[in-house]
């Protein structure tokens, strides 16, 4: 079976009159099939030529008439204008068009209204639509790849909520991005609206509520010094922090990730981009959190959801300390058994102090290398549990840590960003001030401080 397409500018006579055949041959031919297709005269002119150029056809007025196979798809048949097409009619069928010039007028007329009319009403349905916009730079690596289905599923934002994703990478990764894009739609995930490429930076961050900024500079000391790396991250977000203030939302949500300078791309944020609501710019640690919940949970033999409450300080990505004297046991087997909210503190459980006074450093070391080599699921999950998070809420007396802006809590010098223990709460997130620390512990925050400000 066939189906003969019709195509030509709203307001064209000749695609009326053409119109008009294929509608009366269609209703007294039992396998005569039409598909019309109207454009706006302003955008016909361009979308004949790219249908030509697709087709390979020839084929410069209105309207443009083909055949197409109903079962097999690929490139049509052209059968050509509206001449051609009433040869055609009149060939194959004995049936040719006695449509006066008046008529075509009034009916060209009539199309060009209806059209209008659909296109209006198509765009305000469009409007009731508003999926939330989550820019992501860097966009080709591979924490990208493994974030997308994670945003996608309904969990992080609701299964009410759909989403359009906007990749941005520069112009060397663009069929990289081109092959992420295709792999997602193929998903067909049912919250994500809509997913696309940029590699324009001027169209950056346009209509952003989330932008997660991935961008790594590789910190190997030997090629280059620390100063130069500093500078290029500052030179980045000297290009960002502009363009989100001119093109994303005002209550935009930015979330620095990566393997290197997390604290430190969120503070040049912050530093270029001043009109951005400070405390809407963050830095994710749960990286760390997660694996360092992990190790643990290795040595006790027990359930990794188990282990709450450890809290990174610091440089996440840097100079950080992983903070044990607050963490707590769920579900640890031992003497003393209670329900399923009955606690202990970690420290009391872990009877061999050589294990975390002297092989904890190697094991730090062994987590550092872990993390930061790590192929993208764990720092995409970590930004995927903090956007949840930051939507719905933390887990009710939890602890999470989050490079934020300090505001001089635990004499943490005021105006760094520093990882350091929150709650979230009603799409917030506040410092757990009332969390005690030893004298010990405020030290080694201290000289944290000082080296991240250095």
């Amino acid at each position: 079976a066939a189906a003969a397409v019709f195509t030509g500018r709203a307001d064209c006579p000749y695609y009326a009159k053409a119109e008009h055949l294929a509608d009366y041959l269609q209703a007294n031919l039992p396998n005569f099939r039409v598909h019309k297709i109207t454009q706006h005269p302003d955008k016909w002119e361009q979308w004949l030529h790219d249908i030509c150029e697709t087709n390979g056809w020839e084929h410069r007025q209105s309207p443009i008439i083909w055949r197409e196979l109903l079962d097999r798809g690929g490139k049509g048949q052209l059968l050509g204008g509206l001449h051609d097409f009433l040869e055609y009619a009149q060939k194959y069928y004995g049936i040719t068009s006695m449509m006066l010039s008046e008529e075509m007028l009034a009916v060209a007329e009539e199309n060009l209204q209806t059209h209008l009319e659909i296109v209006k009403e198509n765009e305000e349905i469009k409007s009731l639509i508003k999926p939330m916009h989550i820019w992501i730079t860097s966009a080709s690596g591979p924490i990208c790849y493994q974030l997308i289905p994670l945003l996608a599923n309904g969990e992080v934002f609701g299964m009410t909520t759909e989403i359009s994703i906007h990749l941005l990478d520069t112009d060397q990764f663009k069929e990289v991005l081109c092959s992420i894009v295709m792999e997602a739609e193929d998903m067909a995930l049912p919250l994500l609206r809509s997913i696309s490429k940029h590699t324009e930076i001027a169209e950056a961050f346009i209509e952003a509520d989330i932008i997660i900024v991935l961008d790594d500079v590789p910190l190997n000391l030997e090629v280059q010094s620390l100063e130069n790396c500093v500078r290029e991250v500052s030179e980045i977000c000297q290009v960002y922090a502009p363009l989100i203030e001119k093109n994303a939302k005002s209550e935009v949500r930015v979330i620095s990730s990566g393997k290197t300078f997390a604290n430190l791309k969120a503070t040049m944020i912050m530093t270029y981009g001043p009109s951005i609501k400070p405390e809407n710019i963050i830095a994710v640690a749960t990286s760390w959190e997660s694996a360092a919940k992990a190790m643990l949970a290795r040595k006790l033999n027990m359930s990794t959801a188990g282990v709450k409450d450890v809290v990174v300080w610091g440089n996440i990505t840097g100079s950080n300390y992983i903070d044990l004297s607050h963490a707590k046991l769920y579900g640890y087997d031992s003497a003393i058994c209670g329900p399923a909210n009955f606690q202990r503190p970690l420290l009391n459980m872990i009877y061999d102090r050589e294990w975390i006074h002297s092989e904890i450093l190697s094991a730090w070391s062994s987590l550092s290398s872990r993390v930061g080599h790590c192929t993208g699921m764990l720092p995409a999950h970590a930004v995927a549990t903090v956007l949840q998070y930051w939507h719905h809420g933390s887990p009710p007396g939890e602890i999470i840590s989050v490079g934020v802006l300090s505001e001089g809590q635990f004499c943490v010098p005021e105006g760094i960003i520093f990882s350091m223990p929150v709650r979230f709460q009603n799409g917030n997130w506040e410092v757990i001030k009332e969390l005690e620390i030893d004298g010990t512990t405020q030290e080694v925050l201290e000289r944290l401080a000082h080296e991240l400000i250095q």
